[in-house]
């Protein structure tokens, strides 16, 4: 199995990093052979969509002849994609919503004709559809009976990963961090953790080839 493991908290030490790397580890339990392949959008920071590429994506006539080289970069992201069995994404929730670094790698990977088609009912996803965990940390609370503030993040990542075909989503949230010792935040991830549905990992069909070939 192949897992691609996302960050995307500018903090090295986290409340969502921490949940992800939890995540990629209960995967890692049950399957230690697997490969585990990283995007840190933070680190690395994840480029916004420059005039190239939102010139290429303007209209079918562009897409069908983009500029040179303006598709490379969606290209590659959309692999590391494709090759992955199982996808963990570590995600602060920042004003209600997903931080700019996820909606610039959102912006890369959505592709009119390569991972979805346009029809009259909306869009069609064109990728074989695997599971996603999408780990949360929000230092206010967005779901449950003590929840005080409203929640885009969950039904835009729904949404949007539907759009490509990626139906098999799990949210996973750590709430309350600002109030949260470090005893409490272990705590907190440890209960997220227990949370996490794996059978849809046990259910996937024979690992594919992986193309190594990604960033670190």
């Amino acid at each position: 199995m192949n897992i691609l493991h996302i960050d995307c908290s500018p903090r090295t030490e986290s409340h969502s990093r921490r949940l992800s790397a939890a995540l990629v580890g209960k995967l890692l339990d049950g399957t230690p052979n697997a490969s585990v392949s990283r995007r840190d959008l933070a680190c690395v920071p994840m480029p916004h969509v420059a005039s190239d590429y939102a010139t290429a994506l303007s209209s079918p006539a562009t897409l069908a002849a983009p500029p040179n080289g303006s598709l490379e970069f969606s290209e590659m992201l959309i692999r590391e994609v494709e090759a992955a069995d199982a996808i963990v994404i570590g995600t602060p929730m920042y004003n209600l919503t997903v931080p700019s670094v996820l909606k610039a790698w959102i912006d890369r990977i959505l592709r009119a004709g390569r991972t979805f088609a346009s029809t009259p009912a909306g869009k069609v996803g064109m990728l074989r559809d695997r599971p996603v965990f999408v780990g949360i940390a929000s230092g206010g609370v967005f779901s449950g009976e003590r929840a005080n503030q409203p929640d885009f993040l969950t039904p835009y990542l729904a949404v949007v990963l539907g759009n490509i075909g990626l139906k098999t989503v799990q949210f996973i949230p750590v709430q309350a961090t600002a109030f949260l010792d470090r005893d409490q935040a272990a705590s907190a991830t440890a209960a997220a953790v227990a949370t996490m549905d794996v059978t849809p990992v046990r259910r996937l069909p024979r690992p594919i080839a992986w193309d190594r070939r990604h960033a670190s």
